[in-house]
């Protein structure tokens, strides 16, 4: 198994569940940081974005000063982003009538609670394409959104009645469902896989 414990990520700590990602990272002997102040990021190797209440995440990233770092950040560095994570990171969000604003940083659109309500909360096995090759894993979407477009430089990655729900763009990985909610590390080890790839791409003269 890929060791990562040189690795130093960070955990956008806001609002939602950054606990659960922050868990699983420990599970994998990662050293860690929470980032709720442009300072934080300093140093880091890799983000997680982690799901939670999307407007008040963003209302949250502009109060503490973090918009501009953070998408200089995601320019050059790996982030993971889950469910409202992955709302932040889209190029435009359908149907916003809160006006969130998002980083932009990768080229899709998305519909917040595209697979419906909390009350319509559900898990799934997907097939997901990681590091090793195709794995199954559980997933849960909570208020998920649905992806309505793909950029032409995105990757599908999973698959959900027809709709990609796991996607990467260069250094940027957002899926609408989440797999912190148990211990199955599938998932981060294939972002920090990726991370380590992009390391070494980048280290490349």
């Amino acid at each position: 198994m890929e060791r990562f414990d040189h690795l130093h990520v960070g955990v956008l700590a806001l609002q939602g569940d950054y606990e659960l990602h922050e868990h699983q990272l420990g599970l994998l002997g990662i050293k860690q940081r929470r980032v709720r102040l442009p300072s934080d990021l300093n140093d880091l190797g890799a983000l997680i974005m982690p799901g939670g209440e999307t407007t008040t995440m963003a209302i949250l990233i502009d109060r503490f000063g973090l918009r501009k770092p953070l998408i200089d950040f995601g320019r050059s560095q790996p982030v993971y982003g889950t469910c409202a994570g992955m709302v932040l990171l889209a190029r435009h969000i359908e149907d916003n009538q809160a006006g969130v604003n998002p980083l932009q940083l990768m080229d899709i659109d998305v519909l917040r609670n595209g697979y419906g309500r909390q009350v319509y909360s559900f898990e799934e096995t997907l097939r997901v394409q990681i590091a090793s090759g195709i794995e199954e894993i559980r997933a849960a979407f909570i208020r998920a959104p649905k992806v309505t477009r793909l950029g032409s430089a995105v990757e599908t990655l999973s698959v959900y009645q027809g709709s990609a729900v796991l996607v990467a763009e260069k250094n940027i990985l957002a899926a609408s469902f989440h797999t912190e909610l148990e211990d199955d590390t599938s998932l981060l080890r294939c972002f920090l896989s990726r991370s380590l790839d992009r390391q070494v791409v980048d280290k490349v003269p």
